[in-house]
């Protein structure tokens, strides 16, 4: 066995809330039931010694003998007893325990914190030790991670154990994970689920992703809800601030061919000149209305289907990410469908055409029957598995690669990284699925005539490649590129302030 080694974190906790370092319980979680004496001998496990030493604990980091404790002391106090915190990791222990919000611990506050992030650190730890035998060993971290889809190595692994291990036994029980982590607000799986949150936050518009996952905590305090309403209202601003390039989209999906070359600067002016600047955003209306229904249908039908499946993994691995993410858009998109023909139909109107939205389901319900409301269904459907698919992958893959190369302290990546993933995944989703997103907008645009023949979507491909070629299922591609970056970026910044405002904890 290798030698013992000594944890920086332990001469700060270890006497905390036991400093002989008796086991805590039968199951090496928690404390042994009643004030029975520590394996020293001595009763240093009754309540009075314990609030001793942490009044001990707090007079060693309250550097200034104020009675409270402010980030420069808990910065100057860690430090000489062997632990280094960056300023962030500082001010989020100081946020966290702080409840009259004057920027600083009192004792009460102090012990409270410890108390309450202890709570949190049992929670990581079981979810971490899938043997149930109350140690964390490598291949324990790396299925954890794996189930996140995260990868790393066993090597990898293993360093992130030998940072926490004490007696060099290669694996972490209850107490030395505790030690090590007391005194550190980083919560290493949920943060990278907080971190990364990709669906949610960013709306180019087009709501095919997979859903979010959401942590244990966020769901028992309801904040899931919070986040949601953040993301329809972000989506909302997004959408109305794209909705120009949205709609020379649409017309020049449908409309732009070899004898009809639609430039952007040319579909913008003919906008214009038929129905002035307000034109620019028709058919933006229903496009803002149908992303509260369709994100919360999506969300319930994910959490149904997750049930379904019926892992034993409180968050799901990839491929079961995939699955019921494209079976929930599947849902989501049946019951909204009609919504989208609406969109079309008003993005495409003439000056005058209809009165508006209800004139315009009425027209088309008495011309063409209930049966319009799902023209292009079929490689609407079709879409979802490419576009999800992809968009998941390719943020997976980045998100990994950033993980493994720069996560040294927090699993926060940063605005900067944050938006050029969601921006490079959205925009090979889009990509991969754009030729079934064109022939179903050409589908949704047809208006049926009495007698003439049903347009198929195998019809339709066939004629685009004889007439355009390939070229001709990419028809709209600039304009919506050109969409992606402000939408994410939109969302992005609109997403983080409403989140403020509903009282959702900032990371």
């Amino acid at each position: 066995m290798p030698a013992p080694r000594r944890s920086l974190a332990s001469p700060v906790v270890s006497g905390v809330l036991c400093p002989c370092g008796s086991p805590r319980g039968t199951d090496g979680t928690g404390p042994a039931p009643g004030p029975a004496p520590g394996a020293c001998g001595r009763a240093l496990c009754e309540a009075s010694e314990q609030d001793r030493r942490l009044r001990a604990l707090f007079q060693k980091l309250d550097v200034n003998r104020d009675g409270a404790l402010c980030i420069h002391d808990l910065a100057v106090g860690l430090g000489r007893l062997g632990l280094h915190r960056t300023e962030l990791d500082l001010l989020k222990i100081v946020k966290a325990g702080d409840k009259d919000l004057d920027g600083q611990l009192d004792f009460e506050e102090f012990v409270h914190y410890l108390q309450d992030h202890e709570k949190k650190l049992r929670l990581v730890f079981k979810s971490l030790d899938k043997k149930n035998d109350g140690r964390i060993d490598a291949q324990e971290i790396v299925q954890s991670l794996r189930d996140l889809g995260v990868k790393i190595s066993e090597q990898q692994a293993e360093k992130i154990l030998k940072s926490m291990d004490k007696n060099g036994t290669m694996t972490i029980d209850w107490n030395e994970w505790r030690d090590y982590h007391l005194l550190h607000p980083v919560e290493n799986i949920p943060e990278i689920i907080l971190y990364w949150k990709h669906s949610t936050i960013f709306d180019v518009g087009e709501n095919l992703t997979v859903p979010d996952e959401f942590t244990v905590e966020e769901r028992q305090t309801g904040m899931w809800w919070r986040h949601l309403v953040a993301g329809g209202g972000a989506g909302a601003v997004s959408r109305t601030c794209t909705a120009p390039l949205d709609r020379l989209k649409v017309l020049m999906q449908v409309h732009a061919s070899r004898s009809n070359n639609m430039c952007i600067i040319g579909g913008f002016t003919q906008m214009i000149r038929e129905g002035g600047l307000r034109s620019l955003w028709r058919g933006n209306g229903i496009n803002v209305l149908k992303i509260a229904p369709e994100s919360a249908i999506k969300f319930m039908a994910y959490e149904q289907i997750k049930r379904f499946i019926g892992t034993d993994q409180e968050m799901l691995r990839i491929h079961e990410r995939l699955l019921a993410g494209s079976l929930a858009g599947a849902i989501a998109q049946s019951s909204i469908y009609p919504m989208e023909v609406l969109k079309t139909r008003m993005a495409l109107r003439k000056t005058g055409q209809y009165s508006g939205l209800l004139d315009c389901a009425k027209t088309i319900l008495q011309k063409e029957g209930m049966a319009a409301f799902y023209k292009g269904y079929i490689p609407n459907m079709l879409g979802i598995i490419p576009y999800a698919g992809i968009d998941l992958a390719v943020y997976e893959t980045l998100k990994n690669a950033w993980l493994q190369r720069y996560a040294v302290n927090s699993a926060d990546p940063g605005v900067f990284v944050l938006l050029a993933c969601g921006t490079i995944s959205s925009t090979c989703g889009q990509l991969a699925s754009y030729p079934l997103a064109l022939v179903r907008t050409r589908m949704q645009a047809q208006a049926s005539v009495e007698g003439a023949p049903e347009v198929t979507m195998r019809g339709l491909f066939r004629h685009i490649l004889k007439t355009e070629g390939a070229f001709g299922l990419y028809r709209g591609l600039a304009p919506n590129f050109m969409k992606v970056i402000p939408a994410v970026s939109i969302s992005y910044v609109v997403y983080e302030n409403l989140k403020m405002s509903l009282g959702v904890q900032s990371r």
